[in-house]
């Protein structure tokens, strides 16, 4: 039961990532009640059926990078860059430009 009420708020937290904005698993497992849950967060992403309409992409790591592989790496990256975030050469994203915190926008 606490497992599928912790899914259902970083549900609630992901759908309002705005559009051309990121946050981090951690931040979306503080902003979910669950500080140190960061893991879980990608874990409860992970399993997200496919076709889902929330904007899972928007979710990075702590260093501002994707932290997907192979395909799955290019298809989030691409989703990000059709919403105009930019990456550095070295494929990093800068969360100070476009991190997102739980603020309103």
């Amino acid at each position: 039961m606490e497992q599928d009420n912790f899914r259902q708020r970083v549900f609630h937290v992901v759908a309002a990532i705005p559009w051309g904005k990121v946050t981090t698993y951690g931040e979306v497992a503080r902003l979910a009640g669950s500080a140190r849950a960061a893991r879980q967060v990608g874990g409860v992403l992970k399993k997200l059926p496919e076709g889902s309409s929330l904007p899972w992409h928007r979710v990075i790591n702590r260093h501002g990078e994707i932290s997907l592989t192979g395909p799955d790496y290019i298809r989030q990256r691409e989703a990000l860059r059709a919403e105009g975030v930019t990456f550095t050469r070295q494929g990093k994203i800068d969360l100070t430009r476009y991190g997102w915190q739980g603020e309103t926008p």
